[in-house]
């Protein structure tokens, strides 16, 4: 809990960042973030860590859903068929960024954090995915909560999937 009581930790998405920082660095590197829902949190949750610019080449926040093939590189079809909530888009943004960034490794966050649904797809249904060299991996979550609570397991989400991968 927070002083002011909003039941947010300082360090929720502090400590997962600073070892995924720390990993990357240790083995030369680089990564890029693609958000939607997040909206820059993951980014954030990043450069808050002390020598981030040694790692993270930058993130893109493709909000709507044309900017996802626009800037990512997502295709078009895909997204008309599937909609933007989905995990072959979370893995094609993945690996958009880390292509269009020129870094090693590229995360994504995609889905609905409320309050209303999306595309069929209720509040919480989120996707995330890392694209590494020799790991790819996404995942599906329905997390509880309202919007704040989404976006910032979300974070949490892909910056531990990351780890996950990378870690093998």
């Amino acid at each position: 809990m927070t002083a002011d009581g909003a039941g947010r930790s300082s360090s929720t998405s502090h400590e997962p960042a600073h070892a995924l920082l720390h990993l990357l660095a240790a083995r030369g590197l680089t990564l890029a973030v693609a958000e939607s829902l997040t909206g820059g949190l993951v980014t954030a949750a990043l450069v808050d860590v002390p020598g981030a610019s040694r790692v993270l080449r930058g993130g893109v926040v493709a909000y709507a859903t044309d900017l996802k093939h626009a800037l990512l590189g997502v295709d078009a079809d895909l997204l008309a068929r599937r909609g933007a909530v989905d995990a072959q888009v979370a893995a094609a943004m993945a690996a958009g960024v880390r292509d269009r960034l020129g870094a090693d490794v590229g995360l994504a966050t995609t889905g609905v954090a409320g309050p209303d649904p999306q595309d069929g797809h209720p509040a919480g249904t989120v996707h995330v995915a890392v694209h590494a060299p020799g790991a790819a991996r996404g995942r599906e979550l329905a997390l509880p909560g309202g919007r704040d609570a989404v976006r910032r397991a979300t974070v949490d989400a892909v910056l531990g999937l990351a780890l996950e991968a990378l870690r093998g």
